[in-house]
């Protein structure tokens, strides 16, 4: 093809640009050959002539296709140049935000200068396990590369990162190592990959710094080696470093820092165990304060030093090594703010004594002070004769300072490196290893020193490593395709790597320079000059005699030759070094003693004064300093052993690029990123691709993609290559543009967007055609739709104007009515507005004249009454003057005939008579006055007392009050009284609500209290009655044998007075007790009364507490006391007032009440077991032969007993009859000496309940007394009765029928069943025996446990006296809280024991009474006359001889083998045509008749067994589908079978009468049931995962790659990385039939071996997630299927997946709902993209994906045909506009591997136990149907 086809009009082309470095124009006219320039058009419609070089004929580069534009990897571009690869770059940066790029073999990265969420968990997973191609370029696919490569080839990988500094490097190679300890993992439980993860922290504290292009700079190069064993496992890493940047450390540059350690310790340094480091800010440091900020935006170096201690601890330094590595890093601080001082002569200086800095230093590293401070300032000098100390400049002392200071910094630096590698270290074999290497990028700079010539040293050794590797790979593909290839001509770096490494290069020169005493950086430069100033890669600038440039592969680079020599040797003078040798501290020590190369520094002449110390040293020791290595010499042998290492390994490049220098996130700088393009190598590997065949298609995919360009005979020959080649021939005359290989077709550079052309041209003619016959058949619908459209109007335009005119004439009639009816009705409105106005006038008139008339009537009324009312008041008034002269007259008539009977009454008092009538009793009445008189003297007296001391006190009181006061008033804070009072107030506040709390929580509890003790009586009544008729049916039974009880008895009497004998002095030793602790009372009281006169304390509410907390113990629900009745009277007559509580005295109570309760215990026990031996005895004595000795002996024993319970009771009584009275008389005292009639109302309330409760206790206790003398009196009626019975054994009188004949052989019998009946009655009465002890025992322990309580409540309440009120308030209310809680727990406790006791007595109960009533119906056997043995054989008989219950009966030592043949060796091909589940119903037939029998340890064995071994079974086969599924459906029935069959009516709903039957008896199963359940949910997920693992293979290639729909989908051109060696040869494609039939069978498997139908739409709902997940994952991390054919393929499928969830009716699941992010993102590909309403559309739709996945989506939606668009950056951003409210989560991807919560619903079965058959295949003939 010519050039004037190729640059044609309209063709697009790069020309150079000098801001954007290329820029898109277009040909706006034809080329032709001899033309001298171009006419462009460029993007803003400028026309412009671009001018052609003449001699070179160089024509600009042609332009990709959009289609090709935003590749993944840039060797798929059919066009490679620069603006190509700098085009698509920036593409996919700014626009699809994708900072990962492929260029071949390389990894290229943009650092996005934000945090991106593409490095989670998920992703890692996600790229887990697929070849590089398949998903979009990430440093996971690199490491998931290097990972296969490693495992499938058995050869050492190597992932080299580089880019310059800023670029992302270190991130990057991060994200490796991450992805390597997520993938890989560890082999044992060392953590080995979490301690290379925590490397990191620790290496970028020490080793990065902030610079002026990067914030975290790595200022070292690192190669770490993670080991991995045969497994490929992390066993263990290895960490290599090189060239670090030492000057760092002393020095550094505006705006930048030093490394971040110092600057993490500064801040670090309020800690208590960094204090010793007297350390400050950092800007107080000389070291770490010449950049100036020294803080960095957006990090916490506090946190940071956590994080980098959280890793030495992680990694096994030790504290005191952190310590020690700490205080070095904190000398060199203190090191560098050493102030030395020049002295008068310019030669010599000094450091002050008192400098605290060195003295700092000097204690931090365990020097001596006095030698470093003159050390610092001398230098010693070594001849061949002498030594010398010599003074320094200034200059010099700073210099060796500062030398000193990098080197004690690179000494710590190797040894931290040197530990790291110690802890990941193994002791296992490496199998193999991959390296990272992180390492500097080509660097140039405004001045060049040592750093960047070492930097671009290596670099240039890395590129030839990385070329020569590029085109071995390029021939190796060659080779492998089978095509003719010719050498490439690539650029060698060799003669510039020649230049600087090669004998007298370089560094060799700059070696020889050193060794020189006299040598300069400026004698070096000259040599330089004058060796390789004719070399082509070497350089002497113009302006200077110190510069020399090398001539790079990248650029080239001038470098200032200052500091080159003092750089290379590292001087650090031997004195410093021996000093710290003597270090105290052993690490510091250590650091300089391994340090071989250390040697004191050249000599050099000067004329300063000289001291002679000492003889001159041997001469060999001089001879040391030519063995020091140089710094150049030490770096080019580490890089050429890391060369070396790399080229025994697989390498794979990423190469990190920086967009801009600004560090804004997503901002591309194209002049930057050309610079570092053209710098790591990216260019030249586009070069190298270019030069040969780039372009590479596999015959398969050549032929979907340009099938349009093949005609239609050359389809008829059915060969694919046959085919390509014959077009190919066709379309491509020049045979050199393409070549043939064995699987692909290799195309030369532009030939690809030549065929795209073809192409493009071949669909635009198509679619003209088509749009051609499209547009004519349009217009012509559109003809005869405007054809009718006129009829139609013509026909309705007539029928307008008819009706219009119809109209007209319509309106014209109606006007003429209106104006009739309108005239008619304003006539009529004008005449009745004149009646109107006439009428008004009218009536107006006449209301006038009536009015008028009305007035004047009213006018007369009114004067007529006005007449009457005063007429009226001077009637009155007449009325009222004459009766008050009346009363006038008769008052004086009146007055004076008083006065007369005064004068007559004075003239009779004056007489004796009188006088002598009124003396009368007067004597009486002025005695009693004068008694009166007396008592009240009496009593003022006494009150006058009781004033005076009141007063006394209180004047005490107010003098005490006012020093306080005073005291409040001296001391600071005059707010202090204040504060108290509102203190007193809260208190007193809180104390009223505990208080009501307190009172509350009484009232429940006591309600609580009262049900619960209600029912307990009720149940221990019920007990009693069921005990009753049990002995009641023993005696019966007992009564029916012949035996008696005569032997043995008189020792048995004897043996119960011994017992009693020790009953009575136990009671005196419990009276003498009760004696010392009344004592004991009395003195207590004593000593409270003392305290309570105490000035100033008072009985406060917490005693009330305390006394609760302890009173109210459990043992007083079941003491005996005896009658209280008088004592409740007296002190209810006391009242409130008076009554007071007191502790001891309750205490003496309880303790009394407990010891009598167990000593009623411990009698009736005895009287139980005397009855039980009486029965014993019953049945095996022989005839009584003493009878009558034995009953009198029973008699008299029960007559004491029942005489020292009465004895007991009166006692107790008597008892608390005085300790009542006793707590009366101290209440009364009480309420005397404190004079409150408020004593304690709480506290005599509480004594008032205890003493109620224990009344009512009383009762209960005389009714059990009662109790036991009724059984006392009814043994002794038995035994009067058994005494006049005297039975004889040979005399058959007491058998019923005795008279009877009775044979030989019946008798026997009849003996031996009776015989058999005593030892059964004897086998249970031991068991009784045996429980009744157990329950002594236990009832000893809780008296133990009771005695133990009581001490620590004393404890507790003698402590509550010592505290504040406040506090005992507060500690009462909480002793009271925490008794009720433990009350309410025992009685609910014991009424859950009752109900059970009561359960099993029933039980026992009907067990006895069908005992009876067969011996009963014996007995009437035995008297119709019939022989017994053979009826009751018969019985027997009847009772065996029944139908198959449904139960299966083996033996104890045949469990091993039910569980082998039923669980471990079973296969389910063996129950194929059984019932399914049909284990599970065997087994639980086996555990029904251990139910039966009641052997609980075989229920438990057998279940234990089971379960065991269906983990065994699952464990081997644990990728087994079958067998899971087998054993879930098994489980999972014999759970249901444990529910059914429990009796519980919950799960008995479904039940049969006949399933009723078969229900477990003795036993609850719940806790095997919650075991079962859990073995379920593990199954499950087994079940789960053998699915995921089946179908997860199958899902991207069925969904996503495979052609549903024959011919939608269209092929790209793909790219080198579709050559990846990880990629298997053969063809594991899968198509969607392939899941549909995986999933038919696990379907199937499932319903024939039972499985539930819930359980089956739970399995499929999680694995329709997983495929959702695993797609949708893909999706989002693939671009090159994210297009409109792959979405209808996706829809296509989906549909196909739903129509076979309704074939199976597994609709109803939930799994079409999992699948709805699937179903949205397939319609989101599908829909238009492009204004406003698409994108409201989209979001309305996209409800189920996150804005993350939408926005991702749309970023990687890529055309198949340049006939689509690519979606917009703005519609892009309009789409997160709106989407901004939502609240989605931050995760990009699914997680594939949730697990939805499975449920077990209840299902029972209506099948019947007895109606399984049990097949022979199974092997369990042992098993017996029952």
């Amino acid at each position: 093809m010519s050039l004037s086809e190729l640059y044609s009009q309209n063709t697009r082309v790069w020309i150079p640009d000098p801001e954007d470095v290329w820029r898109p124009a277009e040909l706006t006219r034809d080329y032709k050959e001899g033309d001298r320039s171009l006419q462009l058009r460029l993007e803003d419609d400028t026309v412009q002539e671009y001018p052609i070089d003449t001699q070179s004929k160089q024509l600009p580069f042609l332009r990709n296709p959009d289609i090709l534009v935003g590749e993944n990897d840039l060797t798929a571009l059919s066009y490679l140049h620069e603006p190509a690869v700098l085009h698509n770059l920036k593409v996919r940066f700014l626009e699809s935000n994708h900072i990962y790029t492929y260029c071949g073999i390389v990894l290229v990265a943009i650092n996005p200068y934000e945090q991106l969420p593409i490095y989670g968990q998920d992703v890692i997973y996600a790229y887990s396990g697929q070849n590089m191609g398949d998903m979009d370029p990430h440093i996971f696919a690199v490491a998931e590369e290097a990972y296969k490569q490693m495992a499938r080839d058995e050869k050492n990988q190597s992932i080299i990162v580089s880019g310059e500094s800023g670029a992302g490097k270190t991130v990057s190679a991060k994200y490796a190592m991450r992805y390597f300890a997520t993938v890989g993992g560890s082999a044992s439980d060392t953590n080995i990959e979490e301690k290379v993860l925590a490397s990191s922290p620790i290496m970028e504290a020490i080793g990065n710094a902030k610079t002026t292009r990067n914030d975290n700079s790595s200022r070292f190069g690192k190669y770490i080696q993670i080991g991995f064993d045969k497994r490929y496992h992390i066993i263990g890493a290895n960490m290599r470093t090189y060239l670090l940047e030492k000057s760092r450390v002393v020095f550094q540059a505006e705006e930048e820092r030093n490394y971040h350690i110092f600057y993490q310790l500064c801040a670090a340094a309020s800690l208590p165990e960094l204090k010793e480091l007297a350390l400050t800010c950092a800007e107080g440091f000389f070291y770490a304060s010449q950049g100036g900020d020294t803080s960095i935006e957006g990090v916490d170096d506090a946190e940071d030093f956590e994080k980098t201690r959280q890793a030495f601890t992680l990694l096994g330094v030790r504290e005191s090594h952190q310590m020690s590595i700490f205080k070095i890093i904190a000398s060199i601080l203190h090191l560098g703010n050493v102030e030395i001082q020049a002295e008068r002569q310019d030669d010599s200086c000094s450091v002050s004594p008192q400098d605290e800095h060195l003295g700092a230093f000097c204690r931090l590293l365990g020097v001596e002070h006095s030698q470093m401070e003159h050390w610092l300032c001398h230098r010693k000098l070594v001849t061949a004769a002498e030594t010398y100390v010599k003074s320094m400049s200034l200059q010099q002392a700073v210099n060796a300072r500062d030398a000193l200071a990098k080197h004690l910094y690179a000494q710590l630096f190797g040894w931290i490196v040197a530990q790291v590698n110690k802890a990941l270290l193994t002791a296992l074999k490496q199998h193999s290893f991959i390296g990272v290497l992180d390492i500097y990028g080509f660097e140039t700079f405004e001045v060049n020193s040592f750093e960047q010539f070492c930097i671009n040293y290596a670099n240039e050794k890395l590129q030839q490593q990385f070329n020569s590797h590029v085109f071995k790979l390029e021939q190796e593909e060659y080779m492998k395709e089978q095509i003719p290839w010719t050498l490439i001509d690539f650029y060698d770096n060799q003669p510039c790597i020649d230049l600087i490494e090669a004998k007298l290069g370089i560094l060799d020169l700059l070696d020889e320079e050193c060794k020189v005493p006299k040598g300069t950086d400026q004698n070096w430069a000259q040599k330089l000059y004058d060796r390789h100033g004719g070399s082509q890669h070497f350089q002497k600038p113009r302006m200077s005699n110190t510069a020399f440039i090398i001539a790079h592969f990248a650029d080239k680079v001038e470098y200032l030759s200052d500091g080159f020599l003092e750089k290379n040797r590292d001087t650090v003078y031997e004195e410093h070094i021996n000093i710290l040798k003597a270090s105290k501290f052993p690490l510091v020590a250590d650091l300089f003693h391994d340090d071989k190369d250390a040697v004191p520094a050249p000599t050099t002449s000067s004329k300063g004064s000289k001291i002679h110390v000492r003889s001159a040293r041997p001469p060999m020791k001089a001879s040391n300093k030519e063995h020091k290595k140089t710094v150049g010499h030490q770096f080019r042998s580490s890089l050429h052993l890391l060369t070396e290492t790399l080229n025994a390994t697989t390498p794979h490049y990423v190469r990190c690029i920086k967009p801009n220098d600004e560090k804004l996130p997503f901002h591309f700088d194209p002049k930057r990123a050309v610079q570092q393009l053209r710098a790591c190598g990216v260019l030249e590997t586009i070069r190298i691709s270019a030069a040969g065949y780039p372009s590479r298609w596999a015959y398969h995919d050549f032929f979907n993609r340009y099938r349009m360009l093949m005609k239609k005979r050359e389809l008829a020959i059915g060969d694919k290559k046959a085919i390509c080649r014959s077009v190919l021939e066709t379309l491509i005359k020049d045979p050199d543009k393409f070549q043939f290989g064995r699987t692909k077709i290799f195309f030369r550079a532009g030939q690809v967007a030549y065929l795209e052309k073809l192409r493009a041209d071949k669909f635009r003619a198509a679619t003209i055609t088509i749009q051609k016959t499209v547009r004519g058949w349009l217009q012509r619908v559109k003809y005869r739709r405007l054809k009718g459209a006129t009829l139609t109007l013509q026909r309705y335009c007539r029928g307008h104007l008819a009706r219009r005119l119809a109209e007209h004439l319509r309106r014209t009639r109606a006007a003429v009515v209106f104006q009739k009816q309108y005239r008619m009705r304003r006539a009529r409105r004008a005449y009745q507005r004149v009646r109107g106005a006439a009428i008004a006038i009218q009536a107006c008139t006449r209301g006038m004249l009536v009015r008028r008339t009305y007035r004047q009537v009213l006018r007369e009324h009114k004067a007529t009454v006005i007449q009457k009312h005063v007429r009226g008041w001077a009637a009155r008034r007449h009325f009222l003057r004459l009766r008050g002269a009346a009363i006038v007259i008769q008052c004086a008539f009146r007055s004076l005939k008083a006065r007369q009977e005064l004068k007559a009454l004075k003239i009779e008092a004056r007489s004796a008579e009188h006088l002598k009538r009124l003396n009368v009793g007067m004597e009486n009445k002025v005695v009693q006055l004068q008694r009166k008189i007396d008592d009240q003297n009496k009593e003022f007296k006494t009150l006058s007392e009781q004033l005076s001391a009141a007063a006394s006190a209180h004047a005490t009181e107010v003098a005490k009050l006012r020093k306080e006061l005073a005291h409040y008033q001296q001391s600071p804070g005059g707010d202090v009284g204040l504060r108290l009072q509102e203190e007193v107030e809260s208190l007193r506040t809180e104390l009223q609500r505990a208080h009501s709390e307190r009172k509350i929580l009484e009232d429940a509890h006591s309600q609580e209290n009262d049900e619960l003790r209600k029912r307990v009586a009720d149940l221990e009544q019920e007990n009693a009655l069921l005990k009753d008729e049990k002995e009641q049916l023993n005696h019966q039974i007992l009564s029916q044998s012949k035996d008696d009880v005569a032997r043995g008895s008189a020792q048995e009497n004897l043996r119960m007075k011994r017992e009693l004998e020790e009953e009575r002095s136990r009671y005196q030793n419990l009276v003498k007790e009760y004696s010392r602790l009344e004592q004991r009372y009395d003195n207590l009281r004593d000593e409270m009364t003392i305290i309570k006169q105490t000035p100033g304390h008072k009985r406060n509410p917490s005693n009330q507490s305390s006394l609760e907390s302890d009173s109210n113990y459990p043992s007083i629900s079941t003491s005996e006391v005896g009658d209280t009745e008088d004592a409740l009277q007296q002190v209810e007559e006391i009242g409130l007032e008076k009554a007071a509580l007191d502790m001891t005295v309750f205490l003496k109570l309880q303790k009394r009440v407990r010891e009598l309760e167990q000593e009623r215990r411990k009698l009736q026990a005895q009287l139980e077991r005397r009855e039980q031996q009486d029965g014993r005895r019953a049945q095996v004595e022989p005839p009584k032969n003493n009878i009558d000795v034995d009953q009198d002996a029973d008699l008299a024993y029960n007559t004491l007993k029942r005489q020292e319970l009465e004895s007991e009771n009166k006692k107790l009584k008597n008892d608390l009859n005085e300790l009542r009275k006793a707590m009366a008389d101290q209440a009364t005292q009480n309420n005397a000496t404190h004079g409150s009639p408020h004593g304690s109302p709480d506290g005599y309330g509480l004594l008032l309940n205890q003493l109620r409760l224990a009344h009512e206790e009383l009762e209960v206790r005389k009714e059990e007394v009662l109790i036991l003398r009724t059984q006392i009196v009814s043994t002794d009626q038995r035994r009067l009765a058994g005494k006049s019975a005297e039975p004889n054994i040979n005399a058959r009188t007491s058998w019923p029928n005795s008279e009877k004949h009775v044979d030989q052989e019946d008798a026997i019998e009849a003996y031996h069943g009776v015989c058999q009946t005593n030892r059964l009655l004897e086998a249970q009465l031991q068991d009784q025996s045996r429980a009744h002890e157990e329950e002594v025992e236990g009832l000893r322990a809780q008296v133990e446990a009771l005695k133990e309580e009581m001490d620590r409540q004393q404890q507790t309440f003698s402590q509550t006296l010592l505290l504040s009120p406040e506090a005992q308030v507060e500690f009462g209310v909480q002793q009271e809280m925490s008794r009720l809680t433990n009350e309410n727990l025992d009685l609910k406790e014991l009424v859950e024991k009752l109900e059970k006791n009561e359960k099993k007595l029933k039980k026992q109960l009907k067990i006895h009474m069908k005992k009876v009533q067969d011996l009963e119906a014996a007995q009437t056997l035995a008297q119709n006359g019939k022989r017994p043995q053979e009826l009751s054989r018969q019985v027997a008989v009847q009772r065996k001889e029944k139908d198959f219950q449904g139960m299966l009966e083996y033996h104890r030592e045949d469990e091993a083998l039910l569980i082998r043949n039923l669980v471990t060796e079973l296969k389910p091909q063996a129950l194929a045509g059984a019932v399914p589940c049909l284990p599970a119903y065997i087994l639980y037939m086996c555990i029904r008749h251990a139910d039966y029998v009641n052997n609980d340890h075989k229920v438990h064995s057998l279940l234990t067994s089971t379960i065991n071994g269906i983990k065994k079974v699952l464990k081997k086969h644990s990728d087994d589908f079958e067998m899971t599924s087998f054993w879930l459906s098994n489980t999972c029935r014999l759970l249901h079978c444990l529910k059914q069959y429990s009796g519980d009516e919950g799960f008995m709903t479904q039940n049969s009468s006949k399933q009723n039957e078969h229900c477990l008896k003795n036993f609850d199963l719940t806790e095997y049931r919650q075991v079962l359940s859990d073995l379920s949910i593990q199954i499950y997920q087994q079940l789960i995962k053998i699915a995921e693992g089946v179908l997860q293979p199958m899902i991207v290639s069925a969904m996503l790659e495979n052609e549903s729909i024959q011919g939608l989908s269209g092929v790209k051109p793909t790219g080198y990385r579709k050559r990846s060696s990880s990629m298997a040869d053969g063809d594991h494609s899968y198509c969607l039939e392939a899941v549909i039939r995986q999933m038919n069978s696990f379907h199937a498997v499932m319903c024939d071996q039972g499985l539930d139908p819930e359980i089956i739409l739970q399995v499929f709902k999680q694995l329709f997630y997983m495929i959702t997940a695993v797609t949708l994952n893909n999706l989002l991390l693939r671009k090159d299927v994210c297009s409109w054919s792959t979405g209808m393929q996706l829809r296509y499928n989906i549909s196909q997946l739903e129509e076979w969830l309704r074939g199976r009716n597994l609709h109803q699941s939930g799994a079409v709902q999992t699948m709805e992010p699937l179903i949205q993102a397939a319609q989101l590909l599908q829909l238009k993209k492009k204004t406003p309403e698409d994108a409201e559309a989209i979001c309305s739709l996209s409800t189920s994906l996150s804005t993350q996945q939408i926005v991702k989506i749309l970023n990687l939606y890529t055309p198949l045909n340049e006939f689509e668009e690519r979606v917009t950056v703005g519609f892009i951003r309009t789409i997160q506009a709106q989407l901004q409210d939502r609240n989605d989560p931050q995760q990009l991807l699914l997680d594939y591997k949730h697990m939805f919560p499975v449920v077990f619903p209840f299902n029972p079965s209506a099948l019947t136990m007895d109606s399984i058959h049990i097949p022979a295949c199974l092997n369990l003939e042992f098993l017996n149907e029952v």
